[in-house]
């Protein structure tokens, strides 16, 4: 009995060490771009597919024939929202101009490729949302704004 789980044991390790060693570069970039740090520079990014990865290894078994690389995915992308979206800034990323909210829906649909209604149920949002949220980042990624934002006076006030 021992030598078969040690057996199952060794084979499930092999196993995610070849899905790790194909999978963490593109789950580490996409990680990356939501924490919009630099891809030199990314602790946040590190720590968060870290978790993704311990918990896509801690249900291995029970994947049953589902893709792994989707399970990790939707752990990056849930670990993310739940604390990010509060939280982190961007420190100099691509995406730095974006809110977490922006940055998770645009990697998800762009980078990643998932399609806008698995997107919208993966973060309980409308699909129609999360298609405005994705066109409103496209935008701003694809054309920034130039120059300093315009200063806006206080509520009836005129400007000097």
């Amino acid at each position: 009995m021992r030598e078969r789980q040690a057996f199952q044991d060794a084979r499930r390790a092999r196993e995610f060490e070849a899905f790790v060693a194909g999978a963490a570069g593109r789950l580490l970039h996409a990680a990356t771009l939501l924490t919009a740090e630099q891809p030199r520079d990314n602790p946040r990014a590190r720590a968060l597919l870290t978790a993704a990865l311990a918990h896509t290894y801690a249900t291995w078994d029970r994947l049953r024939g589902e893709d792994p690389y989707d399970r990790a995915r939707q752990q990056v992308a849930l670990r993310f929202a739940r604390g990010a979206w509060r939280r982190h800034r961007g420190h100099g990323g691509v995406l730095e101009r974006l809110g977490p909210q922006e940055r998770l829906i645009l990697v998800l649909r762009m980078y990643e490729g998932v399609a806008e209604e698995q997107t919208a149920a993966l973060l309980g949002l409308p699909a129609e949302r999360v298609g405005a949220i994705c066109a409103r980042a496209m935008a701003t990624v694809l054309h920034p704004p130039r120059g300093p934002a315009p200063v806006r006076a206080l509520s009836g006030t005129a400007p000097s």
